[in-house]
């Protein structure tokens, strides 16, 4: 075996330079599969994606999607319509007039019986129904109590009474009487007197056949009678009267209840004339052209309601008892009112004042005692939920003290 020595120095020299070889091999390699990678990853972005893998039976999320027009008559086969057609249409339902908000009527609304159903176009005058007459007239009487409006007092006796019952509560009255005397129940010394002559019997005649003419036709037939005794020689009838010694007594049983309303009571559920402010002659009735408004009925009740809450001849009285200090003209307060969607008193005020503080002041307060006024139409609400309107109280002070109400449509 033949063994080769070398010297120690120049094995070391050697191993250095296989070491300095290896770290640039290493450094060359790295640099070498760092462009390779670079390279590998440009050239798979642009590669095709690979196909997708065939989906295996069973449950899978579906997506519905709106087809246009165009392209459900394309699917049918249809030719698809040309867009100048749509234009048109479109064109045409713009120009489809769209009805108009309904407009309140001007004029006075009044509270009067139903009429005739003719139409006046002249008529200056909103009532419930149409009505149309030759002369317009108003009633002397007119009342704010009232259940029905009427052409005049259906009351058999009017009562100038304000409306109020005077009687608070059910009166024990009577004393088994049949008319309006105080004194008790007594029967007149005078008696029922009858006298009766005497009376014969006779027979009755029945003949078949008159005769027309000759002694037979004077004969007519007769009933049988009886035969009476008489008490006199002649028929005469006397009917006991009351006198001083008689009484009829009150009407009713002593100790019971009288329920009988009175006459202002059956004024309320009785027919009347309105006290509306009219600009007629004073005639049998109240007879006015009107026209037909389905709302004026609610301002109707407003009316009534603020009507039998109103009461200036009470202040005029207390400030001017003899009515020569301010009785001299008439007062007109105008106030503007506002209610609720649920007739509830929102807002009132004084528009135009009478000239009397206290005259406005209880005309605001009627509308407060009155409220609310339930079931407003919706057809009257405004934008903010609220129905607006004018209310007018009138106080005529010729002679005495007249109380009328005027009101109109907003």
């Amino acid at each position: 075996m033949l063994v080769i020595l070398l010297p120690r120095d120049r094995v070391r020299q050697r191993g250095w330079r296989r070491a300095l070889l290896a770290a640039v091999l290493a450094v060359v390699g790295h640099v070498f599969i760092g462009l390779l990678l670079v390279f590998l990853s440009n050239v798979t972005l642009h590669l095709p994606p690979p196909p997708h893998p065939p989906r295996k039976p069973g449950n899978s999320a579906v997506v519905l999607r709106g087809l246009s027009n165009d392209s459900w008559a394309k699917n049918r086969g249809e030719a698809p319509k040309v867009k100048e057609d749509r234009t048109v249409a479109v064109k045409k339902k713009e120009e489809t007039p769209k009805p108009k908000p309904e407009e309140s009527p001007k004029g006075q609304i009044v509270d009067v019986a139903k009429g005739n159903g003719e139409v006046d176009p002249n008529a200056k005058y909103i009532a419930e129904s149409s009505n149309k007459v030759a002369r317009e007239t108003k009633a002397k009487e007119q009342t704010a109590f009232y259940k029905n409006a009427a052409p005049r007092r259906t009351s058999p006796t009017p009562e100038k009474a304000d409306g109020h019952d005077p009687v608070e509560r059910a009166q024990r009255s009577g004393n088994d009487g049949l008319g309006q005397d105080d004194r008790p129940l007594k029967e007149s010394a005078q008696k029922l007197a009858l006298e009766v002559p005497d009376i014969k019997h006779r027979s009755e005649v029945a003949m078949k056949m008159p005769d027309r003419e000759g002694p037979g036709a004077a004969i007519s037939n007769r009933t049988e009678s009886e035969a009476v005794k008489g008490n006199s020689l002649r028929f005469n009838v006397q009917i006991g009267q009351a006198g001083e010694d008689g009484s009829e007594g009150r009407a009713g049983k002593a100790g019971a209840l009288n329920l009988l309303p009175s006459p202002a009571v059956l004024d309320k559920v009785s027919g009347a004339a309105a006290n509306d402010h009219l600009e007629a002659d004073e005639g049998d009735g109240t007879f006015l052209n009107t026209r037909e408004w389905k709302y004026a009925s609610f301002f109707n009740r407003v009316k009534q309601s603020v009507g039998q809450q109103w009461h200036p001849q009470d202040q005029l009285r207390l400030r001017d008892p003899t009515f020569q200090v301010y009785g001299a003209r008439d007062r007109y307060t105008l106030v503007q009112v506002t209610l609720t969607d649920q007739g509830h008193l929102k807002d009132v005020f004084v528009e135009k004042s009478s000239g009397l503080d206290f005259l406005d002041l209880e005309a605001v307060k009627a509308f407060e005692r009155a409220q609310p006024f339930p079931n407003p139409p919706p057809g009257l609400l405004a934008a903010d939920q609220t129905v607006h309107f004018q209310f007018g109280f009138f106080l005529e002070m010729s002679g005495r003290p007249g109380l009328q109400l005027f009101r109109s449509a907003d």
